[in-house]
């Protein structure tokens, strides 16, 4: 499975994600968040970084002409909508997007079927709030372009295998505190994704 460590706030946790083998680094526009980055912090960070690895820009309520604007302030390479968007916003996005489900049920993961999607628990907050999802809802369902989020550790993610996810994106549980990541979560999580 490939994976995504989310919510990256400096250089340091974006290489040592990296170095324990993430696949793709996320970086949390949403005012809101605890772990929001402005777009001139990441770009510090981006244009450090090897190549090879997908930075990802998160996004919750805004609009096409931000979420192209920030992408390339930033450098980041993939847009996350974590907000039910209109049409219209994704057709005027000038950078590769991915969609997020925010499942309240099992129909719910199911949505955009034939494409690449993040499906993560709902909550009333946006992103990061560890809350898990039913995993039992992906029971004989192709998972394999799904990314799933929400409430993953290191002690977890390896149960996932079966599915035969796309990816995993995990945050809050590979942190010793908001934006801040535990080395050892990091290296195990990924370790036991990837086995």
């Amino acid at each position: 499975m490939r994976c995504k460590i989310c919510g990256i706030t400096s250089f340091h946790d974006a290489m040592m994600a990296i170095d324990a083998g993430a696949d793709a680094l996320g970086f949390v526009f949403y005012e809101k968040s605890p772990r929001y980055i402005t777009p001139s912090e990441a770009k510090k960070i981006i244009q450090k970084l090897p190549p090879f690895v997908e930075k990802v820009a998160l996004f919750v309520n805004q609009d096409a002409a931000s979420i192209n604007a920030i992408c390339r302030e930033s450098g980041a390479t993939l847009a996350q909508i974590h907000f039910d968007a209109e049409p219209a916003v994704y057709d005027a996005l000038t950078i590769p997007h991915i969609k997020v489900i925010r499942a309240q049920s099992k129909e719910d993961i199911t949505k955009y079927a034939d494409s690449y999607r993040l499906v993560d628990a709902y909550c009333e907050t946006y992103g990061g709030a560890g809350k898990r999802i039913n995993i039992e809802w992906f029971e004989g369902l192709d998972c394999s372009k799904i990314i799933l989020a929400g409430g993953l550790t290191p002690e977890n993610v390896s149960t996932l295998k079966k599915y035969r996810f796309y990816g995993v994106d995990v945050s809050s549980g590979v942190e010793k505190e908001h934006g801040i990541k535990e080395e050892s979560k990091v290296k195990a999580f990924i370790t036991n994704a990837k086995q």
